[in-house]
């Protein structure tokens, strides 16, 4: 955890003063009203909310820091509902949707609530959150929490908040998805950096989830830049697959002073000259990146990586990169480009990683021009598919074909429901095209093709 800077400090001690001063505290203590509490909590939750927001997205590994100071009780409790909610999504699941881990953080800003004057009014607001973080945490550890309860009324709430359907993973997984969407516009991730090789276990999961939410905000990420050069520089941790990530994600996703790229060379170009296993590690990073929904290997990303890499090292992962620049350099649709790649491709096996990593950006390059065609460029599509046999034939791999037939698939639906006249010279060029080349290359059968156009009749009403 990282300390909060002493501006934070500085902002928060001056709203808790002005919380302490409100009239509107005033009138709330001597009428114990809810409508006098939630006055407060207008005027002040959102000039709390500007302070967390601005450390959430410039700072984030302050967060934890910065909601301590909220829990304290000049805050009368605003706040704490949501910071409550932003510990119960941070914990890392497993595949039954329970915590990993026990979430600390989670129980200290409940029983601070618990704890708080304003108890009554607070317990209205964290039903849902208790549900959600009681469900995915142990049956033991739940238990432990109530426990250390004095207050009867307060332990009997919190025992009410057990939900029983949520001990059925399928319920439990659903009740969490509904519950994340909520926050899915709102900034409060944070990590912790490992110190030692045991933290690796612990937090490295958990960081790379964290370093690939920092690189989809697009927010500025210097405040976290030194911790992670601390971290790939740590000698104690080369060889190990999270500092393989780290690095890696690094190198290709965040912008590089000349002090990182000097670390990142070295250290890259160590791991290639004394670890013969090295380009085998990158190849299966590099197709987890293709994989993964939540991150994009863009052409500027590899470019990026590939300026790192020591020429005169002879290695599978140099060899890869000088095909992807020129790829990425000279264009996928050039037939040079077509006889590097094929014999790239037939050293080795169809099935083998580095060969998917190469299928993968290729596909990427027709799935970006295609999803980014309007109906009124169907000429476009027409023009690129010409392309397809080129790779078919190169590749000769099933899924890489299936992935095309989907992709086309989801553009002709789309035309088809713009263009609905069917005597129409555009319903009948698409029509023309899908009944030709479809069938040629093994998209469809010509039975499929009739389906595809044929009218469906409306039912008739009673």
């Amino acid at each position: 955890m990282f300390e909060l800077d002493q501006k934070y400090i500085q902002k928060l001690e001056e709203i808790a003063g002005e919380i302490q001063n409100a009239d509107d505290l005033a009138r709330y203590l001597e009428s114990e009203e809810e409508a006098d509490y939630n006055a407060l909590k207008e005027i002040f939750e959102p000039q709390i909310s500007l302070v967390y927001n601005e450390v959430a997205r410039l700072q984030p590994l302050q967060l934890i820091a910065l909601e301590l100071v909220l829990l304290e009780p000049v805050f009368e409790g605003l706040f704490l509902p949501r910071i409550l909610g932003y510990s119960v999504l941070r914990g890392e699941v497993n595949e039954y949707h329970k915590y990993i881990r026990p979430q600390d953080h989670f129980r200290e800003i409940l029983l601070a609530i618990c704890n708080s004057a304003n108890y009554d009014l607070l317990r209205k607001r964290i039903g849902q959150t208790i549900q959600i973080g009681f469900a995915l945490s142990s049956d033991i550890w739940v238990t432990n929490l109530i426990n250390e309860i004095s207050n009867k009324k307060i332990r009997y709430f919190l025992q009410s908040q057990k939900v029983d359907h949520y001990r059925d993973p399928r319920e439990r997984k659903l009740g969490y998805i509904r519950y994340k969407n909520q926050f899915r516009k709102e900034v409060f991730q944070t990590a912790t950096f490992p110190e030692t090789k045991a933290d690796l276990t612990i937090y490295g999961s958990q960081l790379k989830q964290f370093l690939i939410y920092r690189i989809n905000l697009g927010e500025d990420n210097s405040s976290i830049i030194a911790p992670i050069r601390k971290m790939i520089a740590n000698e104690a941790f080369f060889g190990t697959p999270q500092h393989l990530e780290t690095t890696a994600l690094f190198a290709y996703f965040f912008p590089l002073d000349d002090d990182s790229l000097v670390l990142l060379a070295d250290v890259i170009n160590q791991f290639r000259e004394e670890d013969t296993g090295f380009s085998a590690k990158m190849d299966k990073f590099i197709n987890a990146l293709h994989h993964n929904p939540e991150i994009k290997l863009t052409a500027a990303a590899e470019k990026q990586f590939s300026e790192l890499l020591d020429n005169d090292i002879q290695d599978e992962l140099g060899k890869y990169y000088t095909l992807i620049d020129l790829i990425h350099g000279k264009g996928y649709l050039q037939p040079e480009v077509h006889d590097s790649i094929k014999t790239f491709y037939n050293q080795y096996e169809g099935l083998s990683t580095i060969n998917d990593n190469l299928r993968q950006t290729i596909f990427a390059y027709f799935a970006t021009l295609i999803r980014n065609l309007d109906a009124v460029s169907y000429a476009d599509y027409f023009e690129i598919t010409k392309y397809f046999p080129v790779y078919m034939k190169i590749f000769a791999n099933q899924q890489f074909n299936q992935d095309l037939k989907m992709l086309s698939m989801a553009y002709v639906k789309r035309l088809l429901r713009t263009y609905t006249d069917k005597r129409g010279k555009d319903y009948q060029d698409i029509k023309k095209f899908v009944r030709t080349n479809f069938v040629e290359f093994g998209f469809l059968r010509e039975k499929e093709v009739v389906e595809l156009f044929k009218t469906k009749r409306k039912k008739k009403t009673a």
